[in-house]
């Protein structure tokens, strides 16, 4: 498995279609040497500010998809 080191720089926008939410983004994306003592694992790091603006596109777009579900779905 290949792991890598992910830190967001910047989310430039998100929209969804077909069940799939996508994000545009600027990252750093670095390959990462698992370590014997730990799982070999993908980390995806951002700032705080990054994190909030991620919460509030997710909160968007799933509030976009709950839109189109029928009454009795919801």
């Amino acid at each position: 498995m290949k792991t890598y080191n992910i830190e967001v720089q910047r989310f430039k926008s998100m929209n969804n279609g077909n069940g799939l939410i996508t994000a545009q983004v600027d990252c750093l994306v670095l390959p990462l040497k698992p370590s014997e003592d730990r799982a070999p694992t993908t980390w995806l790091s951002m700032s705080e500010e990054n994190a909030r603006v991620l919460q509030q596109l997710l909160k968007a777009q799933l509030a976009e998809v709950d839109k189109r579900k029928a009454r009795s779905q919801r």
